[in-house]
């Protein structure tokens, strides 16, 4: 059993979390702390929380809660840290936890650049504080990472775009069936994408029945994209990367092009590289890929860790066309924080994520 903090817990990302580590088994104490809503309950703030979150109460579904003022209390009192917080906060509690032996997981984009801190500044804006801890953290893929994750100290949890489009494009990359010239990534995200803070993007009046594409040529999860994709093609990839707003609370759809390496051109079948991806994925516990006939749907993923993926071969057999959902909430944030501690602590990978998907 392992004591876990979550410093940020009041953003959509930080109360999934608590969501997913309530029912966790392995998760004995949860303490938490929020600058925006120091000193109060959670359950005061999220309703749906009602009758599971009393720190006053000392005893939660079996786990002893607490609800602190400070980060540094965070900290002090757990096993296992998540940092659910604005780019370029989360290194200051990521140099403590190595300083105490402890676990960090963040879910900003503070370490999923690795070593690398001009791409991280040229599309963040912020210097790293302490590079050092850069150099002890490990990047938050598990089907890309698992065994370096295991024994990390510090990981930095993929983007919700990145995590849909790498999962797409991985088994493709590695068995060279694409030319890497130009790949296209067009995406689309649920508003709590955007995060909980209101703003002229996620009001109802500006995006209820209205899609826009936004953060064209210069969304940030576009190196990081690229990144993944070229390491696993082994040589550079081009990635025109646009994401979509769409009316919806959460899930994302990802559908990537790719034209075929040039000795597959007119030689491969969709049901050949759908059994290629089959083979790929047969023994990753989150990635389905789908059955002939069946589109993968943001509903069919919502509330899970799941991945659910489908791809044709289009254009006469020179194009792939692979379509990826995921719950941007769950396998693309907090769901794959859990899978990541998991992996850190030595626990079974699906523990507290054996979720099924509420289809309606």
């Amino acid at each position: 059993m392992v004591s876990v903090g979550i410093i940020g817990a009041t953003g959509y990302a930080g109360v999934e979390l608590v969501r997913l580590l309530l029912r966790h088994p392995q998760v004995g104490a949860i303490y938490v702390s929020s600058v925006s809503f120091e000193g109060q309950q959670l359950e005061e703030i999220y309703q749906n929380l009602c009758g599971l979150w009393d720190s006053a109460d000392g005893k939660i579904c079996g786990k002893t809660t607490g609800l602190l003022t400070t980060a540094e209390e965070v900290v002090a009192a757990s096993d296992v840290v998540f940092t659910a917080l604005p780019h370029g906060v989360a290194e200051v509690h990521a140099q403590e936890c190595l300083r105490t032996g402890k676990k960090l997981i963040d879910l900003s984009a503070d370490f999923r650049f690795d070593q690398d801190e001009a791409t991280f500044r040229e599309w963040y804006k912020t210097a790293w504080q302490f590079p050092a801890v850069h150099a002890q953290s490990v990047y938050g893929l598990p089907e890309m990472y698992r065994e370096r994750i295991r024994g990390a100290s510090i990981v930095g949890n993929p983007g919700c775009y990145v995590t849909s489009a790498t999962l797409g494009l991985l088994p493709a990359l590695k068995k060279g069936l694409v030319a890497t010239d130009t790949i296209i990534v067009d995406s689309k995200s649920g508003v709590t994408g955007a995060g909980r803070n209101p703003s002229m993007t996620n009001q109802f009046c500006e995006c209820g029945e209205s899609v826009m594409a936004y953060g064209v040529g210069g969304h940030r999860h576009q190196p990081e994209i690229k990144r993944n994709c070229t390491i696993a093609a082994g040589k550079e990839c081009g990635i025109v990367f646009t994401p979509h707003l769409l009316p919806m609370s959460r899930g994302i759809i990802s559908t990537m092009y790719a034209p075929l390496a040039q000795e597959f051109v007119c030689k491969l079948t969709t049901d050949q590289v759908r059994q290629q991806y089959r083979d790929f994925y047969q023994k990753e516990p989150f990635v389905r890929v789908l059955a002939e006939g069946k589109n993968p749907t943001t509903r069919n993923v919502r509330g899970s860790n799941y991945c659910d993926i489908q791809v044709y071969v289009v254009d006469g057999g020179r194009m792939l066309q692979v379509i990826s959902v995921l719950d941007n909430m769950v396998k693309g944030a907090s769901g794959q924080a859990v899978q990541n501690m998991n992996l850190l602590c030595g626990f079974a990978e699906t523990a507290g994520l054996d979720m099924i998907p509420a289809a309606f």
